[in-house]
Order: structure tokens, then C-alpha cells, then sequence
């Protein structure tokens, strides 16, 4: 959805669009939109589907606004609730934009590339991205891939780079900009996100949940939550104080067992790395308390799962 018209009066040369950033789970697409904004503001792991919201990036250089918007990885394994409501936020983001980037990993195209490709209509301007460039070891492997690609759909350009190469992604920037129309910006030239620092919570708790737990905990694993209070600052020159409390929402008593830990260790970390994170990410100081709790069947039941804000 763009936003509803610009932040200031109309500004001649200024340029302004919405770019998809589509591809499988797992593919990289977060890592590559926290390069491109220049912060971290979706969170990456391991596990596939770590994303599960429309995530929406802004990155403002000269007289251009980028505006980027990072999908699940389109899901078609399980056909829970969950994973219906996941779905449908990719081919609500892909219908409406300037320039999708289409995200795969250099050198190989799997049946869930092939899934996501299908998704993609003619009429937007689409680039190849390329990606995790760095893993192949032989440049001159990539030419033929890249013909057998173009032959599956017709890309706009191909851009080979690694998300970790600041070069590569200044490079994809100026590539973008020549599709984004010229109007006036949507915000602000400092905004990197339309996500309110509640939701940045709940995703930083989510991060650390996967990525101390790896493949032990199943996807369903989500996080609500439940208070998000600020208080200002005590005295002057001293940062503002956010509480906030949350709950890990689990499927299994076993699962409850896993996340808390041996003595409430793995839950402790899991504050720890989150309350750190946010510290630095919000500039602010975080309090922040979390319990566990099971909902068998959360996934499968459409009600709940748009009352734990998946759309």
C-alpha cells in the first residue's frame, strides 16, 4: 500500500518509488534490505520464514527516496492459517510498486524460485538480483545461468552482487533509481522504517528466539507483545527508559521446556541479546520481561492469527 501523497509541498527533480524485494524463504532478502537502508530494521536467522510481516525500508540519497519493501518468502510446505496469511502479504506487495528485485541465490534457480517467478506480472520492471555472489567460485559459471534465467522470464537487468560487498549495493542503488518515477518524497529524508518500535520489539525478541533455539523450535513459534510503556528521561543528558513485556507463544509443553532453558538460561539470553540489541537500535535504555506460553493449534486457527497481528 503506498502512502497516502508526500511529506512536503512538491520539489522539482525529486524522485520517489516502492521496490519489492520478493523471493524463496531463506534467500537473503532481509540481509540484502538492511544493506540497502544502511540499518538493521528486519531481522535475519538461519531459519527459514524468519520474515512474516511486510517490512518497509526507506533509504533517501540526493534527490532520491527509495522505498523498499521486504516479504515473507513465499510458502508452500504447510497451508496453515499462518502460512495463508503469509502468502497473501507477498502478492499484496508485488502488485503495487515501480521496480520489484527478484532474489535468488547466484547460480541456482530451485521449484520455489519458480514459484515466487510465478507470482510476477510482466508489466513492472524487474531485476535479478543475483545474490551471495561471494559462495560461487568460478565468475565465468554464471553466464550461462544467467541466459537460462532470462529464457524463464523477461528481467529488466541482471544484477550479480553480495549483500556484504557495500560496493555491490551502492552499485544496485543507482540501478534502482533510474525506475522510480519523479515525484515528491513519501517521509522524511532521516525515516528508515514505517514500523513503530513495538513491532521492532517483538521482532528483536523473535531473532533471538530462532537463532538460540536453530531448528529445535518449530516455525509456529511466535512472540506478542504484552506492555510497551516509555518513560522520559530522570534527568537531563540521560536516555529515556522503555519497559516492555512479552510472551513467547509456543505449540507444546516440550517447546515451553526448550525456550526457557536449563535453570531459565536460554530465556535469560534470549532477554540479554534482545535488551542489547534494542538499546543500541533505539538509543534508549530497555527493560524488558518475558514468559512462555503454549496455545496448541495457533496456526491453524485464522482468528488467532490475525489477533497475533499477522495480516
Amino acid at each position: 500500500m503506498r502512502p497516502a501523497g508526500p511529506v512536503d509541498a512538491p520539489v522539482a527533480g525529486q524522485r520517489c518509488g516502492l521496490i519489492a524485494i520478493v523471493g524463496k524463504p531463506n534467500v537473503g532478502k532481509s540481509t540484502l534490505l538492511n544493506a540497502l537502508v544502511g540499518q538493521k530494521i528486519s531481522i535475519t536467522s538461519r531459519k527459514a520464514q524468519t520474515t512474516r510481516h511486510r517490512i518497509t525500508g526507506m533509504h533517501t540519497v540526493g534527490a532520491t527516496q527509495f522505498v523498499f519493501v521486504d516479504t515473507p518468502g513465499f510458502q508452500t510446505i504447510h497451508g496453515n492459517a499462518l502460512n495463508k496469511s503469509l502468502n497473501k502479504t507477498v502478492v499484496g506487495a508485488v502488485a503495487d510498486v515501480d521496480l520489484i528485485l527478484f532474489v535468488v541465490e547466484a547460480g541456482s534457480f530451485t521449484p520455489a524460485d519458480a514459484r515466487v517467478l510465478a507470482l510476477l506480472g510482466k508489466n513492472i520492471p524487474t531485476l535479478l538480483i543475483a545474490n551471495k555472489l561471494d559462495n560461487v567460485h568460478r565468475r565465468g559459471d554464471i553466464a550461462p545461468w544467467l541466459q537460462d534465467m532470462q529464457a524463464k522470464h523477461t528481467f529488466t537487468e541482471f544484477v550479480p552482487m553480495s549483500a556484504k560487498n557495500a560496493k555491490d549495493v551502492d552499485r544496485l542503488l543507482d540501478i534502482c533509481a533510474k525506475y522510480l518515477p519523479e515525484q515528491s518524497w513519501w517521509y522524511a529524508a532521516d525515516e528508515l522504517t514505517d514500523r513503530s518500535e513495538r513491532f521492532m520489539a517483538s521482532e528483536m525478541v523473535r531473532e533471538k528466539l530462532f537463532r538460540l533455539t536453530g531448528d529445535e523450535l518449530p516455525y509456529t513459534s511466535t512472540v506478542i507483545i504484552d506492555k510497551f510503556e516509555e518513560e522520559p528521561p530522570a534527568k537531563k543528558g540521560q536516555k529515556r527508559l522503555l519497559r516492555i513485556a512479552a510472551s513467547i507463544v509456543v505449540e507444546r509443553d516440550g517447546h515451553k521446556a526448550m525456550v526457557i532453558g536449563d535453570k531459565g538460561e536460554r530465556i535469560k539470553r534470549i532477554g540479554m541479546e534482545t535488551r542489547v540489541e534494542l538499546e543500541k537500535l533505539l538509543d534508549c535504555k530497555v527493560f524488558i520481561e518475558m514468559w512462555v506460553k503454549v496455545r496448541s493449534g495457533w496456526a491453524d486457527d485464522e482468528a488467532r492469527v490475525r489477533s497475533f497481528g499477522y495480516e
